[in-house]
């Protein structure tokens, strides 16, 4: 007996998010990531955020890992869009967006050795993963001047 594949046969793509925090300046949250072997993109700079949990969807993983990552609570996260990560984790990456004026050295940082906020002008100087580059220009390009 033949029967049809149904969408749960499929094997799931791996989903992530990650955050595009903005101060009232149009400075981007950053951090650097860890070198560490078991790290994807090691010493990199990238956008907070990490993977979903099992069943879990975007916007609830991109909140829990603004708090494990560094104690970030911010109030209205917008959803953006979505982007491969073709040449690291293959995961699918949910891009949010959010507003925080804090100050970035107070945050207890817990994943990576370095969270700043960073001026549009000043990316083309820092090593990105392509697909957060990626992410990141778009948003810049969509956002009003």
């Amino acid at each position: 007996m033949h029967r049809a594949n149904t969408a749960s046969d499929e094997p799931s793509v791996p989903r992530g998010a990650v955050a595009i925090i903005a101060n009232r300046r149009g400075e981007l949250l950053l951090h650097r990531r860890d070198n560490l072997p078991h790290i994807a993109w090691p010493d990199y700079w990238s956008l907070l955020g990490g993977g979903c949990d099992p069943g879990e969807e975007p916007a609830h993983a991109i909140a829990r890992e603004l708090d494990e990552e560094a104690g970030l609570h911010v109030d209205e996260l917008t959803q953006l869009f979505e982007v491969l990560d073709e040449h690291g984790s293959g995961q699918l990456i949910t891009f949010f967006a959010a507003s925080w004026d804090g100050d970035a050295s107070a945050l207890p940082l817990s994943e990576g050795v370095e969270l700043r906020f960073v001026d549009p002008e000043h990316l083309a100087a820092l090593t990105i993963p392509p697909y957060i580059r990626d992410g990141i220009d778009r948003y810049l390009a969509a956002r009003p001047t």
